[in-house]
């Protein structure tokens, strides 16, 4: 589990893909303490264990699923990334959740300077719209923003100078594509949701049955 308030870039030092798999060795650009082999860091917002470290630098292997799913298969050598180690309990949740599994891929469509802050569009999956809501949050390659508008296939976001000058933000233009993760409140909404709406012949469906069940009349 994460929380989208990124910790650092990291670089991308060596590559290895074999078939539709990729091994990554990447090399923190901050300090990065106490690593241990097995834990997950947030590779620009997906979740890699890793497999093994040193002192400069840590490897993590993305399956076929992983890169089929996300970016990661585009990135090469000297690609920065953002990373985030896994939230501990006790800690300050200063973002939101964020699972680590991302969801789809959002295109960057236009920045504009807003103050000292720049606000990105974004377009995505329209599937994926019931899962993004005014003030709601979203991940965008790992980083928790605010969703400041939306519709049924966009978002903007506000992202203050200090967030672009610690993540990979600054490196957005229109045309960059970016792993985005939708809010997991809202995921587990929208299956309850389905399951309460299912067609009557399997039983569910919005009825007086339903209604009185769960306390509306």
């Amino acid at each position: 589990m994460f929380t989208g308030i990124v910790q650092g870039l990291g670089e991308i030092v060596a590559l290895d893909k074999k078939g539709g798999e990729c091994r990554l060795t990447l090399r923190p650009l901050f300090v990065l303490l106490d690593i241990a082999d097995g834990e997950s860091i947030a590779v620009n917002g997906a979740c890699l264990s890793v497999e093994t470290h040193n002192r400069d630098s840590f490897t993590a292997y993305a399956s076929a699923e992983t890169l089929s799913r996300t970016l990661l298969g585009g990135l090469a050598h000297g690609s920065q990334v953002n990373l985030e180690r896994a939230l501990a309990l006790g800690e300050r949740l200063g973002g939101h959740l964020v699972s680590g599994h991302v969801d789809c891929l959002a295109t960057v469509t236009e920045l504009r300077p807003s103050g000292q802050s720049f606000v990105y569009r974004l377009t995505f999956p329209e599937e994926f719209a019931v899962e993004v809501i005014y003030k709601g949050s979203v991940a965008l390659d790992g980083v928790s923003l605010t969703v400041n508008a939306c519709g049924k296939d966009f978002l903007e976001a506000n992202v203050i100078p200090d967030t672009r000058r610690r993540t990979a933000i600054r490196y957005w233009r229109p045309g960059t594509r970016v792993n985005m993760e939708t809010d997991m409140i809202g995921k587990y909404v929208r299956r309850l949701l389905e399951a309460r709406n299912a067609p009557a012949a399997s039983g569910g469906g919005l009825n007086r049955e339903f209604l009185l069940e769960n306390g509306f009349l």
